[in-house]
């Protein structure tokens, strides 16, 4: 998992070898997966039961765990950079912002915890991917035209509250159908699919972020008609080198010294690019949910989970 993490980090940062890493993380998961069915087989310990991932509930839980997590991690980088880039807040200002999404997360776990006892889980779960869904699609429109985090307001909260339905129903519906001495191994599996979840889409919405913004900014650059020839390579070949998502604060200190055209032009491009390369890193969590909530009608299909007292102790 780490291999595959870091490889997408080395792209973030444009160094070489990214296929080599990640192929590694690969064939380390894949080599992990042919050692533990062989122990098994041979009737030897095993660091964990293959056979936990013959349980359909169990893969399917610990997938849609898997998928939440991808959708939170990229929902958290690509919105604070939003608010601290382009609108310019502060970390407290960008963390008010979020309460909504938080806040509505939280409260909705509770809640749903408590009454929707007489509900099918994997109901519940789909309305919550339905939200989240919902909830990420309309921040897709809103962020070239947000003046301020309070836009964000009601898409985050319908989000939050997906998350929150996910978070009441997702750990015991993975849990519950594992026997009571095997609970502590699919715990832990469950517990591994949402850090590499989480991991992965901070990692991979920041990388196609930061990608979307030098491919973007360095087409503007050549198409102006505005910076001479040795401008435009000077933004490709600095892009090309560091691609970063810069306020335009940061970005007139940084052109201080070039011509007032020139400097009006670069902020141009950079205030028209940003909001693309976060629409795009959005795609991370919409494809997510969207993935989620195609898991979760297979989920309908299949009879519920039936409690343990070990998914119990487990969640406990």
């Amino acid at each position: 998992m780490g291999g595959v993490v870091i490889g997408i980090l080395v792209w973030q940062e444009g160094g070489e070898y990214v296929g080599v890493l990640i192929a590694l993380g690969l064939v380390a998961l894949g080599s992990l997966a042919r050692w533990l069915t062989r122990r098994k087989r041979e009737d030897k310990p095993t660091l964990l039961d293959p056979d936990l991932f013959t349980h359909d509930l169990f893969k399917l839980g610990f997938t849609s765990q898997l998928l939440q997590n991808v959708a939170l991690g990229g929902a958290m980088i690509a919105l604070p950079i939003y608010l601290q880039m382009v609108l310019e807040y502060s970390a407290l200002e960008t963390g008010l912002t979020l309460a909504p999404l938080s806040l509505t997360m939280f409260a909705t776990a509770l809640i749903a915890g408590k009454r929707a006892a007489g509900r099918r889980p994997a109901s519940v779960i789909r309305i919550g991917w339905v939200l989240l869904s919902i909830g990420m699609l309309a921040l897709v429109p809103i962020v070239p035209r947000a003046d301020s985090g309070w836009a964000l307001a009601i898409p985050l909260a319908i989000a939050g509250c997906g998350l929150g339905l996910l978070v009441s129903q997702l750990n015991n519906y993975t849990l519950s159908p594992i026997s009571d001495e095997r609970v502590s191994e699919a715990a832990g599996v469950n517990s591994a699919a949402g850090s590499f979840g989480l991991s992965f889409g901070l990692a991979f919405a920041g990388a196609i972020m930061l990608a979307t913004l030098s491919i973007v900014f360095t087409q503007k650059a050549q198409d102006s008609a505005v910076l001479p020839a040795a401008e435009q390579e000077q933004v490709a070949h600095a892009l090309e080198d560091d691609a970063e998502v810069m306020s335009n604060t940061a970005l007139e200190e940084q052109i201080a010294g070039q011509p007032p055209a020139i400097k009006a032009e670069v902020i141009r491009i950079n205030t028209d690019t940003r909001p693309l390369a976060l629409q795009v890193a959005l795609l991370v969590p919409i494809i997510a949910g969207l993935l989620g909530l195609f898991t979760s009608f297979r989920m309908m299909r299949r009879p519920d989970p039936v409690a343990s007292s070990g998914a119990e102790m487990a969640l406990a």
